[in-house]
């Protein structure tokens, strides 16, 4: 069983304020944030203490994609880590085993290491347009197996992978799920979306829900009303 925040909110905005507003307003319902790189890159590490300032328990994933040679992606997960652990952090599988590897080395022992398989935003077509195979489940599956085998502790998948994958790694695997959209919701630029409750029904570990929550008129009480429902 693994256990942590069922939603991790992203409160992903180049607006320190507002970030810091919602964090206050929407961790104590959910136990979880998502900070992404619109955030940091505005803000940096001193933007994400900000943030963890005023929802000290709150559990953070910092969704940061790091893709590059082995090398620079071990000493930014060690830099990060060193500032503070996150819960969550995250890298792209695509970057190859010895990435992975020299990541998950490099990573402090509070701090899950996931890795993004294919991007959420992914469709066949677009898959297929930069150069992978035809078979857009099988390449989430191929990318999430080297990353059980390099030891990470899950990946970031969208919800239609979500029972393969579950059937393929295992009860202990993390399986973080964006593209969540409530009934009713707008799709956004999302491709691959599903309710919390089904995501949740055949095997999603976490979920992370943007818009839904940030954008209402009452963000606590939006995250309030998913929760209820799961």
């Amino acid at each position: 069983m693994i256990d942590g925040p069922k939603i991790f909110c992203a409160i992903d905005t180049a607006n320190l304020d507002h970030a810091c507003a919602l964090a206050e307003k929407i961790a104590p319902v959910t136990g979880g944030i998502k900070i992404g790189l619109e955030f940091f890159n505005a803000f940096g590490l001193n933007g994400v203490e900000r943030v963890l300032k005023v929802a000290p328990e709150a559990e953070l994933f910092l969704d940061l994609k790091f893709h590059d040679i082995p090398n620079t992606v071990a000493g930014a997960v060690r830099s990060t880590c060193e500032n503070f652990a996150p819960a969550y952090l995250n890298i792209h599988a695509a970057g190859g085993r010895a990435m992975m590897d020299a990541a998950k080395d490099a990573c402090g022992d509070k701090t899950k290491l996931l890795s993004v398989t294919l991007l959420t935003s992914l469709d066949e077509a677009a898959i297929k347009e930069v150069g992978y195979k035809d078979g857009l489940a099988e390449r989430v599956e191929q990318l999430a197996c080297l990353t059980m085998e390099s030891g990470l502790d899950g990946v970031v998948c969208s919800a239609y992978e979500i029972k393969r994958l579950r059937e393929v790694c295992g009860e202990d695997f993390v399986l973080m799920v964006p593209g969540i959209r409530p009934k009713g919701a707008v799709q956004g630029d999302q491709k691959r979306v599903m309710t919390p409750e089904k995501a949740l029904s055949i095997g999603a570990t976490h979920l992370v829900i943007g818009r839904p929550i940030t954008q209402a008129p009452d963000p606590a009480a939006a995250a309030a009303e998913i929760l209820a429902g799961l």
